[in-house]
């Protein structure tokens, strides 16, 4: 991705590997600081993960290859560590995908560090091909909506819902983007819009409750990521899709799911067998360390919500735009 820094613009990855050490931008520093931060023990990486120092499906499974990595270049326990990394959020498949891709790389006595290069490379191109298949579907003039981040940070580069957009602005297309702003954690306002910021594409933050607003007043289409896609096309992604995905449905409005392969789970059988995560409640009370709810009333917080098959109108993927039920094609 595209950057501005004090020394001008230039080009980084959500996550790599040098020296040695897992690097990754601390996405939760973002969008008024661009930090990096450095870890050499893969329990920090599993750390990372956990307190969302790095978000995003493809992100998080590549992360949890370099995490392995440390693990195999420190000599360690590599099926404890693959339990240590897997325990770091239970919804996103891409983070169980690598990190079984790399127990079986380094079992099989391949680098670890070409591995894990090799996976995280691997998600770039594939988001590359899938910016190529959606940008197709994006005409100039268009509206665009979109929510929470599924750019390049979460994604190494270039992006899953984002890839289609980023590859229509630069084949000169016109559009704008509605980025909802994804409480409670806010990565569509502090993450996907500084993406786009970052380009110069065209945008507006939204709140999430005036999403049916704007559909109502004339959205074009929508495009979101996912955290895991079930077999029959059920799909898990951050909270909030779920209500874009009935009102694109009410009002006629192209859905579209961007995800390379691995967020597929061909082993869950519909999204009701999706295990949701649960976080903190005082992601919602909380603002910074100002309590802004009051005293005694207590919170939910889940981090992702399902959105049953039947409201997708196609799945964006390395392999091309496949309806929900198309997905057996793709099956590893």
């Amino acid at each position: 991705m595209k950057v501005r820094t004090e020394s001008g613009t230039k080009d980084v990855r959500a996550v790599w590997f040098e020296d040695g050490k897992t690097v990754m931008i601390d996405q939760r520093r973002l969008p008024h600081e661009l930090i990096f931060v450095s870890f050499d023990r893969y329990e920090d990486v599993a750390e990372s993960i956990r307190n969302m120092t790095t978000r995003g499906a493809p992100s998080i499974g590549a992360t949890a290859a370099y995490g392995m990595c440390l693990a195999a270049l420190s000599g360690a326990d590599i099926d404890e560590a693959a339990k240590v990394m897997k325990a770091a959020r239970p919804t996103a498949n891409d983070l169980f995908y690598a990190t079984d891709y790399m127990v079986e790389k380094v079992k099989a006595g391949a680098d670890p560090i070409k591995s894990a290069d090799g996976y995280a490379q691997s998600m770039v191109d594939k988001c590359t091909l899938i910016g190529n298949y959606g940008a197709e579907l994006i005409k100039d003039g268009f509206k665009v909506m979109t929510h929470c981040n599924a750019g390049a940070l979460a994604t190494v580069d270039v992006g899953t819902a984002l890839a289609p957009i980023r590859r229509a602005f630069a084949d000169g297309k016109k559009f704008f983007v509605y980025a909802s702003e994804t409480r409670p954690r806010l990565q569509g306002m502090q993450l996907t819009a500084w993406e786009l910021n970052q380009e110069g594409i065209d945008h507006a933050i939204i709140p999430d409750g005036s999403s049916g607003h704007y559909i109502r007043e004339g959205v074009d289409m929508i495009i979101v990521g996912a955290d895991r896609i079930a077999a029959n096309g059920d799909f898990a992604n951050k909270i909030g899709t779920f209500e874009k995905a009935v009102l694109a449905k009410e009002f006629g409005v192209p859905f579209y799911v961007a995800a390379p392969i691995s967020t597929f789970d061909f082993n869950t059988k519909t999204g009701e067998d999706i295990v949701i995560e649960n976080r903190s409640e005082e992601e919602v009370t909380m603002v910074g360390d100002i309590r802004i709810a009051p005293v005694g009333s207590p919170a939910l917080n889940p981090a992702f919500d399902m959105t049953p098959a039947k409201y997708v109108t196609g799945f964006i993927t390395e392999k091309g735009i496949l309806k929900p039920n198309e997905i057996e094609k793709v099956k590893e």
